[in-house]
């Protein structure tokens, strides 16, 4: 005789209680946390040495230029301010500077800024969109997930820059 049958109440106790340690071992795992990072640790990879992909190109980027300044060719810096591109949470403009033909920075001069919101995904954007910016040498950069106003009013930004300077 199959004790389930006699005995219904053992089924529904069993039941309940599987369901009951399920739902508990669901609540107990952690949920995924959105990191933020600082302009700080931000800007930190920026750096030629903190970052071991683009330390050859820019140690023989300024190699090129220290040879260059040795030989009394001295290179030519300009800056270049782009369009003030208007977005939907506020203008987004660059201005860029230019060393002997290459992008050498890119400076943000205004970005949306009215509430905490703007300033946190500003924060985060955009130092990885210079830093792009920098590695591409062009304004054919990646948008910044969760920041896409301000990544497309920046490149355009940059791109209006870079025409207005010829390269």
């Amino acid at each position: 005789m199959n004790p389930f049958r006699t005995r219904p109440l053992r089924r529904v106790l069993i039941g309940t209680v599987a369901t009951v340690s399920g739902v508990s071992a669901l609540l107990a795992l952690k949920p995924h946390t959105q990191t933020t990072v600082t302009p700080q640790a931000a800007a930190q990879p920026a750096t030629p040495s903190a970052t071991p992909g683009t330390a050859e190109p820019s140690s023989s980027a300024s190699a090129s230029a220290s040879a260059s300044a040795s030989s009394g060719a001295a290179a030519v810096t300009k800056k270049i301010t782009g369009d003030a591109i208007q977005t939907r949470y506020g203008p987004v403009q660059v201005q860029i500077t230019l060393t002997g033909g290459k992008l050498t920075a890119v400076d943000v001069l205004q970005v949306p800024e009215d509430n905490p919101k703007d300033q946190q995904i500003n924060d985060y954007a955009v130092p990885v969109l210079k830093q792009e910016a920098l590695t591409a040498q062009s304004a054919s950069i990646d948008s910044v997930s969760g920041a896409t106003y301000t990544s497309d009013g920046y490149t355009r930004s940059l791109q209006s820059a870079l025409d207005k300077s010829g390269n």
